[in-house]
C-alpha cells in the first residue's frame, strides 16, 4: 500500500492556483468556455453564459435592494439552478451567502437569519411566505410572481450590473452553519480563499478535466455540495447534473442519461443507489471519480457497491470549518483498512495540509496512538460568525480541533473511529459505536445501523444497535447480537437490536444519533 511519500505526481501539486475568488473562478470559465452547458436540471440546459445572465440580474436586483459588500444573502433551495445562480450572484454583489438547510423549519430559518444578519432571502414561495414580511428586508420567491419574484426581477433587472464587489481571498463567501449534530448551530466562515483552495484539491485529487460530469448528490446548502460540487463545476468547468431532492433511482438514471462521472456523497446515499431495483440495470461505466465522506466508510459496504454499481468508494475527510476536503484518497488508489479490517482508512492530508493527533491533554500523540484530529491548513476557516468563545475553543494555535477521534498508521494514513463526544461508557469500558456498527454491517441482512449508548442502571451505559433491513430480508435482534458477540470484545457487542425502516438523518446524509438516544 502506497504511503504519504508515494504518491503519483497528480497529488504533488503546491497548492498554487490562478484564481483567488470564487466569482473569478466562475469568470474564467465564462471567458473561457461561454457555450458549455454548466446546469442539467431535468430537460432543463444551462450554459455557462446564461448562468452569467441571471446572476448578473440578481446581483443587480441585490444591490439596488441595499445588498453590498459584507452583507449576508440567505438562500434555501432544494438543489435546482436558483440555489447555484443565487449564490453566484450574492458573490457579484460583494456580499456572503449563508446557505440554509431546505428542511429547516420557519424557526430554524428565522434563527439563522437573525443570527447572520441576512439582508435577503431567497427561497420556494411557500416558505417565503411563513417569513413574514419582517423578517428580512428583500424576500425573494423562485416560484412566485410578480416584480419581486425571481423571474420579475430577472425581466426586470435584465442587461444591468451591479457594481465590482472588489472580493478578496479574505472576503467570506458563505456562512455555512454547522448541521447541529454536535449542538447548537454555528456559522462557519467559509472566504474566497478557503474555497478555491478546496475546488482545486478536488480537481488535481479526484483528476478532474473538461469531459467530466458532476453528479449533484450532496445538498448545495451543505459544504460538500457547496465545494465538491458547485465550486468544482465553475472551476473545471463540468457541467453539474442537479435532481432537486435526492433520490436514488433519479440520480442512477442522471448517471446514465448525462454520462456523470464525478459525485462525493454520504455513505447513506450510496447505500441507497446499491439498494434500488435499477442499480444493475443503468449503464454506470462514467461513474468512476466517486467519493464518499460525512463518516467512515464500512469495508462492507464499499465491497457491495464496487460489485453492484462498478465504482470504488474513494473516502474523503472534511468538515464544515474545512471547507470540505482536509484528507482524500487520491484517485485509482485503494485505502487501506483499519487494523480489524472493518472499515476504511479517510485518506492522507491533502495538499499544504497539516494533520496531527492530541490525547485530552493536547499532547500530540506519535502513529497507531488514538486520539483527536487536530488540522491546518488553507481551507481551515478563520472562525464562526459572531461567536468568539466558540471560535477560540475549536480553532488554537496547533490548528483546528476537529472532535473527532482517530489515528494515523505506519505509513501516514488516517482512520477516524468516531465523535469524541459519541463515545460509550459500558461499567467503565470505553465503546466506540462505528467499531460496532461496521461489524454489523458485515451482516447480509443489515442494510443500515446506527449504534449508540443508552442508560442502563447497572452498566450506565450500554450498546443499542438501531437497524435497517435490506429489502427482503429477514433477521432477528438475538440473531444479530449474537453475529455481534462471536466478532467483539465481550464489553462491546450490542446488548439490544431495534429495527426501524429508516434512520433519522441530517440533510447530508448523516445519521442523527442524538435522535436516536
Amino acid at each position: 500500500m502506497a504511503g504519504a511519500t508515494d504518491l503519483p505526481s497528480y497529488a504533488g501539486w503546491d497548492g498554487t492556483t490562478a484564481h483567488k475568488t470564487g466569482l473569478a473562478m466562475f469568470r474564467a470559465a465564462l471567458a473561457q468556455h461561454p457555450g458549455r452547458p454548466l446546469i442539467y436540471f431535468g430537460d432543463q440546459v444551462l450554459t455557462v453564459a446564461e448562468v452569467a445572465d441571471q446572476a448578473e440580474a440578481i446581483a443587480a436586483a441585490l444591490t439596488d435592494n441595499g445588498v453590498g459588500p459584507g452583507d449576508r444573502v440567505a438562500i434555501q433551495l432544494q438543489n435546482v439552478p436558483e440555489y447555484a445562480i443565487g449564490i453566484i450572484a450574492a458573490w457579484r454583489a460583494g456580499a456572503a451567502a449563508v446557505t440554509v438547510n431546505p428542511m429547516a423549519t420557519r424557526e430554524d430559518v428565522l434563527l439563522l437569519i437573525a443570527d447572520s444578519g441576512a439582508r435577503a432571502y431567497i427561497g420556494e414561495r411557500a416558505a417565503a411566505t411563513a417569513l413574514g414580511p419582517q423578517a428580512v428586508p428583500l424576500v425573494v420567491a423562485v416560484d412566485g410572481t410578480g416584480p419581486a419574484s425571481w423571474p420579475g426581477l430577472l425581466a426586470r433587472y435584465a442587461g444591468r450590473h451591479a457594481p465590482e464587489p472588489g472580493l478578496t481571498p479574505d472576503s467570506v463567501a458563505l456562512v455555512t452553519y454547522t448541521s447541529g449534530t454536535t449542538g447548537a448551530p454555528k456559522g462557519a466562515l467559509n472566504t474566497h480563499g478557503n474555497l478555491v483552495f478546496g475546488a482545486e484539491v478536488y480537481r488535481h485529487w479526484a483528476r478532474l478535466e473538461l469531459g467530466d460530469v458532476v453528479l449533484a448528490v450532496a445538498p448545495l446548502s451543505h459544504i460538500t455540495g457547496t465545494i465538491a460540487h458547485l465550486a468544482v463545476s465553475l472551476l473545471v468547468p463540468a457541467p453539474m447534473v442537479l435532481l432537486g431532492r435526492f433520490d436514488p433511482g433519479a440520480a442512477l438514471a442522471a448517471v446514465e442519461r448525462h454520462r456523470a462521472s464525478f459525485t462525493v456523497a454520504a455513505v447513506t446515499a450510496f447505500i441507497g443507489m446499491n439498494e434500488h431495483a435499477d442499480a444493475g440495470q443503468r449503464d454506470l461505466h462514467s461513474f468512476r471519480k466517486v467519493y464518499s465522506g460525512g463518516a467512515p466508510i464500512p469495508a462492507a459496504v464499499v465491497a457491495a457497491v464496487e460489485a453492484r454499481m462498478g465504482c470504488y468508494l474513494h473516502p474523503v475527510y472534511g468538515l464544515t470549518e474545512t471547507t470540505s476536503p482536509a484528507l482524500m484518497v487520491p484517485l485509482g488508489t485503494r485505502a487501506p483498512l483499519d487494523p480489524a479490517g472493518a472499515f476504511m482508512s479517510v485518506g492522507l492530508p491533502v495538499t499544504a495540509t497539516s494533520v496531527h493527533v492530541v490525547d485530552d491533554e493536547l499532547a500530540r500523540l506519535p502513529q497507531g496512538q488514538t486520539g483527536e484530529l487536530v488540522i491546518s491548513g488553507p481551507q481551515v476557516v478563520p472562525g464562526y460568525w459572531g461567536k468568539p468563545g466558540e471560535t477560540s475553543h475549536a480553532f488554537r494555535a496547533d490548528g483546528l480541533h476537529t472532535g473527532d477521534v482517530g489515528f494515523a498508521n505506519a505509513d501516514g494514513w488516517y482512520f477516524v473511529i468516531d465523535r469524541k463526544k459519541d463515545q460509550i461508557n459500558a461499567a467503565g469500558f470505553k465503546v466506540w459505536p462505528r467499531e460496532v456498527e461496521d461489524v454489523l454491517f458485515a451482516h447480509p441482512a443489515v442494510a443500515e445501523v446506527s449504534v449508540v449508548g443508552v442508560p442502563d442502571p447497572y452498566r450506565g451505559e450500554t450498546v443499542k444497535a438501531v437497524v435497517v433491513r435490506r429489502r427482503g430480508a429477514e433477521v432477528t435482534g438475538p440473531e444479530l447480537i449474537a453475529f455481534a458477540r462471536g466478532r467483539l470484545a465481550a464489553y462491546k457487542y450490542p446488548r439490544i437490536v431495534e429495527f426501524r425502516d429508516e434512520l433519522p438523518k441530517t440533510i447530508s446524509g448523516k445519521v442523527r444519533r442524538t435522535d436516536l438516544r
